[in-house]
């Protein structure tokens, strides 16, 4: 009987992913031969059917995800090999010692550590600009959420956030010597406010102690809940970033089931109304995880129509076995031609590139530079009016 069993889950593992993964490399006639892509051809299954059932449990269940994908990895695929353009640096040199082991007394947790971010190397050491950089991860390591791409660990119930953990995010940041700094966190769907208090008051205590420090708030969608996206916007932050990940078309295959692209347009949308002039709104996506060359310009309009003004692309980088798999490497020409697309639709910065992430350092100094411009705009209007 065991035998059957593992067998019978053997066999749909395989068989969900074979048909979750249906991809084929082509290049699209209607757009740019050289923007290659594997576009999504396999339709839903039939309504109360076995398929449609494996499709539920993959969706609804994280754990039984990562069953399928390790599975299906095991014995199928082979992982595509990393083209030449993708090298990491290796971490290390003083700057970044001196940030490891301030987190490592402060009990901190950053996503450049818990996504294994390519950059972590050249930020934390400061790179060509000498200024080192690190996303701090509030909220907590673990995750109420379960999306395909990412290595966050999750759980249903995490423990719950450290009530110190605002003062200490300030006191190390203090300590860098850094103008611009940015701030993200895992969902936290177990918690009445999704976390979004923790996130003010941390935001509030940085700004007490450094009101010169330009802020940018990277935020989960608060499972669009208005009240939580407002007091964020107004917690003194300078950029508000909420990413919708991928294209509109893959929110199912690459998110939680609990995120979908007009929830994450609408928290962009109310981010805009709610936080200050002058507030900057930012989104990113992954490419590389199926999607064609026309889905991502239809993301691109409609991101730029709510009213964006930053938006960054990167290349999706598989964490572990466990993760849904690389569909293909995008050339950094064809990132160089989305970067081009978003500049001539109006968003006001693009970063484009291999190995862009959202909190990628090398925008800051434009994105610094355009908050400071339209400060002084506003300074002057308020000084022409009084």
């Amino acid at each position: 009987m065991q035998r059957r069993l593992g067998l019978l889950f053997g066999n749909i593992a395989a068989r969900s992913v074979t048909g979750f993964r249906g991809f084929r490399l082509q290049s699209s006639s209607a757009s740019d031969p050289s923007i290659q892509t594997f576009p999504f051809h396999q339709p839903p299954p039939p309504a109360g059917t076995l398929a449609e059932l494996r499709r539920r449990l993959a969706e609804e269940s994280p754990s039984l995800s990562d069953f399928v994908y390790s599975v299906e990895v095991g014995t199928k695929k082979r992982p595509l090999p990393k083209p030449k353009w993708m090298k990491e640096t290796i971490p290390g040199g003083t700057k970044y010692a001196a940030i490891k082991a301030k987190l490592r007394e402060l009990k901190l947790h950053t996503v450049c550590e818990e996504a294994r971010c390519p950059n972590l190397g050249e930020c934390w050491s400061g790179g060509e600009t000498g200024t080192a950089t690190a996303t701090i991860m509030i909220l907590g390591d673990t995750c109420t959420r379960g999306c395909r791409f990412c290595n966050v660990k999750t759980s249903r119930t995490p423990p719950p956030p450290d009530p110190n953990e605002p003062s200490n995010v300030a006191e190390a940041i203090a300590s860098w010597g850094l103008d611009y700094v940015v701030l993200t966190s895992v969902d936290r769907d177990d918690l009445p406010d999704q976390g979004s208090g923790h996130f003010t008051e941390a935001v509030q205590k940085l700004k007490a102690l450094k009101p010169n420090i330009l802020v940018e708030a990277l935020v989960p969608d608060f499972r669009g809940d208005p009240n939580c996206v407002e007091k964020v916007s107004k917690s003194g932050l300078d950029v508000f970033a909420h990413n919708i990940e991928t294209v509109e078309e893959l929110q199912s295959v690459v998110r939680d089931h609990r995120a979908n692209f007009k929830q994450s347009i609408d928290v962009l949308k109310m981010a805009k109304e709610y936080a200050p002039p002058g507030t900057l709104t930012k989104t990113s996506i992954m490419l590389g995880c199926g999607e064609t060359p026309d889905q991502v310009i239809n993301t691109m309009e409609k991101v730029r129509a709510a009213g964006v003004d930053v938006m960054t692309f990167g290349q999706y980088m598989r964490p572990s076995k466990r993760h849904m798999p690389v569909s293909e490497y995008v050339t950094p020409e064809a990132f160089e031609k989305y970067r081009s697309l978003g500049v001539e639709m109006g968003f006001r910065y693009v970063a484009s590139g291999p190995m862009v992430r959202s909190s990628y350092k090398a925008g800051e100094f434009y994105i610094k530079s355009m908050i400071e411009a339209d400060r002084a705009k506003v300074f002057s209007a308020s000084n022409d009016g009084s």
